[in-house]
């Protein structure tokens, strides 16, 4: 099988992979803050929530739904740092992704990753991992919204994380970016095969 990547690249394929997937992953995930709320676990992602307080028109009180979904609307996400982080962090997943598969198609297609493209795609890379860094770094100054504040004991403020605790999807997202950046941006470098210059 014809391959337009080094042994390197191979490598970098793989760890390219293994970056976009984690930080996908943890991205969709809701599970990047984690309370409790009236006795029930309940966790955020930056669009996405588990467990939420519904009105219950039959007994007049309000009860925990135990479930997950998206928030209604963009504008339903809780604050304005979520909502920016959620966008950041997509479209540095997204190109993560693009780099990925085009590097996984590398190791079985000649002649379409060149020196010149693998520095490319490490710049992608580099760009993606900081726009998902990006993104994490804003996350916690949307923890003195008011739906946080409820899970989290009314203690919770901007970094401070009150009565909550971080969850294994913002470390997954996180951990992906920094894959990205400190080791696969570094390998593209070294990824695609020298072209052969054929005299015509």
């Amino acid at each position: 099988m014809a391959s337009s990547l080094t042994s390197v690249g191979i490598v970098w394929a793989l760890l390219s992979f293994v970056s976009a997937v984690a930080s996908c992953v943890g991205f969709f995930m809701p599970y990047w803050l984690l309370g409790s709320q009236m006795g029930k676990p309940v966790s955020f992602g930056t669009f996405r929530r588990c467990s939420y307080p519904v009105r219950d028109e039959e007994r007049q009180a309000t009860v925990m739904l135990e479930q997950c979904g998206r928030y209604a609307s963009f504008q339903g996400i809780p604050s304005l740092e979520w909502r920016i982080c959620t966008v950041l962090t997509g479209v540095g997943c997204g190109l993560l992704l693009l780099v990925a598969l085009t590097a996984l198609m590398g190791c079985c297609i000649s002649d379409l990753i060149s020196c010149s493209i693998g520095r490319v795609a490490g710049g992608i890379q580099f760009v993606g991992g900081l726009l998902i860094g990006s993104g994490c770094a804003l996350y916690p100054l949307g923890w003195d919204s008011e739906e946080v504040r409820q899970t989290c004991s009314n203690n919770s403020n901007q970094f401070q994380l009150g009565s909550c605790e971080i969850g294994w999807a913002f470390y997954c997202t996180a951990g992906g970016a920094a894959l990205a950046i400190l080791v696969c941006m570094w390998l593209a470098c070294f990824a695609g095969k020298r072209q052969k210059h054929y005299p015509y």
